[in-house]
């Protein structure tokens, strides 16, 4: 109990910081930003779920999940300032403007995805495929939840 209202806290923090910082960068460049970090998680994830689909290559398994945990503890609540709910100019979103509404439920939820990182990347780092298909399958259910509920499908 104590670790959720501790990832609670962490995220309202985080949001809290995220608007001052959203404000250094243009609302545009924000969702730009945002949607080039979760494309890149996206390619991350696909070449580990290649990498258990097929021969298993522990290397790149570890680059990747490294890449994913950066990606997951970069600060990107920082790319969901004000206005990015809708598109600007020519940068279009999927977020649901539920996302800006509900700030401890979307902390909680970018701390479930820090820590399912972090432990694909201990896994990776362990060179266990079935490790490594464990904390896959975690941080899947992570991204899952939060484009569930955040996420539109148009």
């Amino acid at each position: 109990m104590h670790k959720i209202a501790t990832l609670i806290a962490s995220g309202a923090i985080a949001l809290t910081l995220a608007a001052s910082a959203s404000a250094q960068v243009k609302p545009e460049d924000q969702i730009k930003y945002r949607k080039a970090a979760y494309s890149f998680t996206s390619w991350n994830m696909g070449k580990i779920k290649a990498s258990l689909d097929g021969t298993y290559d522990a290397a790149q398994v570890k680059a990747a999940a490294n890449a994913i945990a950066a990606v997951a503890g970069s600060g990107l609540g920082a790319l969901f300032g004000p206005g990015t709910e809708k598109a600007i100019g020519d940068q279009k979103t999927a977020v649901k403007p539920e996302l800006f509404q509900k700030g401890a439920e979307v902390g909680k939820l970018a701390g479930d995805f820090a820590t399912a990182a972090a432990a694909l990347a201990k896994a990776a780092e362990s060179g266990d495929a079935a490790q490594v298909k464990s904390a896959f399958g975690q941080i899947g259910q992570t991204c899952k939840a939060c484009h569930d509920q955040f996420k539109s499908r148009n």
